[in-house]
């Protein structure tokens, strides 16, 4: 047995955590290549390396995949500072290699030299389809620097190709990811982009994206829906991602057949950033006016968010809740309540439903069958659960108001 533990534990020196292993960079400069602090690693591996996130076989795994800031032209290395085989010939090491290869499109180089020289052609390239909205943004230096926001579809020369490079980022930074089929002309692309200076040229460099899809509404609408989003980690934390979506937002509300804009399975942070971008839209709409607010949540309402913001009624009620806790004095008792119950009423809404579903069961099961299905539902725990959400929800709005607050 001791031998067996001395081999493991041997063989335990050949693995490698592949978050830490994976090396991202979007290089503007040569210099950038060898500057660590240019580096960034994936969130998530898990997709190509199973849910340990471990890759066996090397010692100091090292997997580079350098892009070229705006084109994202590709450089992809595996290096290593030794290998199992080398040691032991009857242990197999993972092949690292052909998992990447499985994610990233054909055309990459593996010679830094030629990646460098591959920089050389970044100015040629621009951004693609028509631009929608520009701003600025001050960094942590006060310089100022511009951002533009494209729309762009599958017909752009060029766009294809880029698109299939861009998308090996949701593998990294989406749990879920999964690639898009993008031959279908109802797929609408949201890019953003940062201008810089090159040798006195003007270059542009990939921020961020989201994808959105035109389901076809009867009998001449459409519904987008947004399927991905996704803001490059050097750029994360800038507001760039409320930009994309008010933009997006703008967009299609300026298109006369589209019916509502609805996100497939958003995350956490999706809501939250839709909530923002939302109640900063309709926080001027007449209908969301301070002394309307505490009336209650109305039908104008509903309509103008829909007209403005081309939102559905559960979210424009949400932003409801959210300007409403705005204008509240939540140190005034009586006002305080008067706001909790109408938020909880809403969140009741689900256990509403679940007492009627039970009524209809009570009339079908068996007294023995019916036990263990109410005990599912008692009100004390309905009471916690619901105090619970609601101070859950509080929490949320809380952090829109503070964000329209540092905004303003």
């Amino acid at each position: 047995p001791t031998d067996v533990n001395a081999m493991e534990k041997k063989l335990a020196e050949y693995k490698c955590d592949t978050n830490e292993a994976t090396c991202l960079k979007l290089v503007r400069f040569p210099e950038d290549v060898e500057d660590d602090g240019t580096t960034f690693h994936p969130e998530y591996s898990h997709q190509l390396f199973g849910d340990d996130e471990v890759a066996f076989g090397y010692k100091g795994l090292q997997i580079q995949l350098f892009y070229t800031a705006g084109n994202l032209s590709t450089l992809f290395k595996v290096k290593y500072s030794s290998k199992v085989t080398d040691t032991f010939d009857c242990v197999e090491a993972d092949d690292v290699e052909g998992k990447i290869r499985e994610i990233i499109p054909a055309g990459f180089t593996s010679n830094t030299d030629d990646f460098i020289s591959l920089l050389e052609k970044e100015a040629n390239f621009k951004p693609f389809g028509t631009m929608l909205h520009s701003y600025t943004v001050h960094n942590e230096e006060a310089e100022q620097l511009t951002y533009q926001i494209h729309k762009a579809d599958i017909s752009c020369p060029g766009f294809q190709e880029y698109h299939e490079r861009l998308q090996t980022f949701l593998m990294w930074f989406i749990e879920t990811a999964s690639f898009l089929d993008i031959d279908d002309d109802r797929w609408d692309f949201f890019l953003v982009f940062e201008k810089y200076n090159k040798d006195g040229e003007t270059l542009y460099a990939t921020v961020g994206y989201m994808t959105v899809y035109n389901y076809y509404v009867y009998p001449d609408k459409t519904r987008p829906r947004v399927s991905q989003m996704l803001i490059l980690p050097p750029f994360q934390g800038e507001g760039h991602g409320a930009q994309l979506l008010e933009a997006v937002h703008r967009f299609y509300c300026s298109l006369p057949k589209v019916q509502d804009i609805t996100a497939e399975d958003p995350s956490e942070n999706y809501v939250k950033l839709r909530d923002y971008v939302l109640t900063k839209l309709c926080q001027n709409l007449p209908s969301f006016d301070a002394d309307k607010l505490h009336l209650g949540f109305s039908a104008d309402m509903i309509r103008e968010a829909q007209s403005k913001t081309d939102t559905c009624e559960k979210h424009a009620r949400r932003v409801y809740e959210i300007l409403r806790l705005r204008a509240t004095d939540m140190s005034d008792e009586e006002k305080a309540r008067a706001y909790r119950l109408e938020v909880k009423k809403r969140l009741f809404g689900p256990y509403r439903k679940n007492q009627r579903e039970l009524a209809k069961m009570r009339k079908c099961l068996r007294p023995e069958e019916l036990v263990s299905h109410m005990g599912q539902l008692d009100t004390q725990t309905q009471h916690e659960e619901l105090e619970k959400s609601y101070q859950l929800a509080l929490e949320d709005y809380r952090r829109v108001i503070e964000r329209l607050a540092s905004q303003a």
